[in-house]
């Protein structure tokens, strides 16, 4: 009768131990998980970061976002194309907290594609300040900006002007004849940053 109860309460001990052993098997194991969800996380920032440039570099190479060269073209002799006339209208705006006047001289010029053109923009400086500035411009449509070549322009360098200055800015152009045929007009917009907190020191002694 002894025996019998030894023998029960030994396999009462291998069935705990089974049991015990099978719940450590079926305990997951949190510390993979929570690398892995760690892991996925950087890897989408890192994705999301990446973007960024890749973006730019499809915007520059579309034209999508109306982005214009910030370098000077270097015109070539081509035959200008009479048989065509592009109207192009320029507008002029200023950044949130820009308190400079600004305005494009010429509102509209009508051009024959392949012909240098120029105009120019006013500002002045109203304030009792000096002033850092800088034009970015934009096409629209996008695509005329991979047509639209600048051989001199204000938004190439940072513009300066001490308290109560104005200056004239010119721009020159020409479009190039490669303009796609359903492209008649398009805008050039100019818009005017305040970048005196963020200008090279060399833009603050050429103010002064």
């Amino acid at each position: 009768m002894t025996n019998q109860k030894i023998d029960i309460s030994s396999a009462n001990e291998q069935e705990s131990g089974l049991n015990n052993q099978t719940l450590v098997r079926e305990q997951p194991n949190h510390s993979k998980t929570v690398g892995k969800i760690l892991l996925a996380v950087v890897g989408m920032f890192g994705f999301g970061f990446a973007l960024v440039p890749l973006y730019d570099v499809f915007c520059d190479i579309t034209g999508i976002n109306g982005k214009t060269s910030n370098e000077a073209a270097v015109y070539e002799a081509v035959e200008v194309d009479t048989s065509r006339m592009i109207t192009v209208d320029f507008i002029t705006r200023t950044n949130s907290g820009m308190p400079w006047e600004f305005e494009a001289q010429t509102q509209q010029v009508k051009v024959h594609p392949g012909k240098m053109s120029e105009v120019a923009f006013y500002v002045r400086n109203p304030t009792k300040r000096d002033i850092i500035a800088q034009a970015v411009p934009s096409v629209s449509p996008g695509t005329a900006s991979l047509y639209m070549n600048k051989t001199e322009c204000f938004c190439f360098q940072h513009q300066p002007l001490k308290a109560g200055e104005e200056a004239i800015m010119p721009m020159v152009f020409y479009i190039d004849p490669q303009l796609p045929e359903d492209i008649t007009f398009f805008t050039l917009q100019y818009t005017l940053y305040d970048i005196t907190e963020s200008a090279q020191p060399a833009d603050v002694v050429a103010m002064n």
